[in-house]
């Protein structure tokens, strides 16, 4: 029951979202370091995920999602450090802000630059809140007891 409402509202937010973007000049980014990353900062960049991204990204970023299975997307696991280890936080920020395939674009009457920014930084600290991986038997050393 909940899969099928699910779809319906991203595919009524899909059609609609188009529709409301103003004609505004695209704007362009200003560099990371004039976005202050703060506690605050961040507290609002993980609002901001909640409300655009997690929908077809998860909450974790692991891009598991109802949404995004019924919608046949492949979603990269931001929660796996290598995912995001060759993007350049610019390259991340012109995608947020612009769009990719079938995600669509933040407006920028929905987010400053600076939020956009400070959510490139969130979403790079959610593979960080990952445990790490349990060292396997075969890699892990073992020393000889004391005494032997």
């Amino acid at each position: 029951m909940l899969k099928p409402f699910l779809l319906i509202c991203a595919a009524a937010l899909f059609s609609i979202a188009p529709s409301t973007v103003s004609a505004a000049p695209p704007q362009d980014a200003a560099p990371r370091g004039s976005a202050k990353v703060t506690a605050d900062s961040q507290a609002k960049a993980k609002k901001l995920y909640a409300r655009d991204c997690a929908l077809c990204h998860g909450d974790s970023g692991d891009g598991k999602t109802d949404l995004a299975k019924d919608m046949q997307l492949t979603m990269v696991d931001w929660t796996d450090p290598k995912t995001l280890a060759d993007r350049q936080d610019q390259e991340l920020f012109k995608i947020i802000r612009n769009g990719k395939d079938k995600m669509p674009a933040e407006d920028p009457g929905r987010a400053k630059d600076d939020e956009v920014w400070n959510l490139v930084v969130y979403i790079r600290a959610l593979s960080k809140a990952q445990p790490a991986a349990p060292t396997s038997p075969a890699t892990a050393t073992t020393s000889p007891a004391p005494g032997n």
